[in-house]
């Protein structure tokens, strides 16, 4: 949903018949394509709504590519945060093994 004030980006240059019904230009097929390859990428709708606007006529602004960079530096972020969050897993999961094999309790950082 386009926040207020932006309007719906699917609407650029699009017309409305009597029953409320869009009919878009060809171009709104680009625009559609854009938004799902961003929506594909992992980006939020909130985002991909922003970033519309520096899309311009299908060429990239620095705008643009400055927002996709932060994009991408916090998709790096989250897949760091993610990655130690698999590794307190896996030593959780080789505890709760060896409890399962020796009967011995689980100890943080044991061998």
């Amino acid at each position: 949903m386009a926040e207020v004030g932006q309007g719906d980006p699917l609407d650029q240059g699009a017309e409305r018949s009597h029953s409320g019904q869009r009919h878009s230009p060809e171009s709104a097929a680009d625009r559609v394509q854009l938004m799902q390859r961003l929506y594909a990428a992992g980006l939020s709708s909130r985002t991909i709504v922003e970033l519309m606007p520096y899309a311009v006529g299908g060429r990239a602004t620095p705008h643009l590519l400055a927002r996709l960079s932060a994009e991408r530096d916090r998709v790096e972020r989250r897949i760091t945060e993610l990655a130690g969050t698999r590794d307190r897993l896996d030593s959780v999961i080789t505890g709760a093994t060896r409890n399962l094999r020796t009967g011995r309790p689980c100890r943080a950082g044991a061998p």
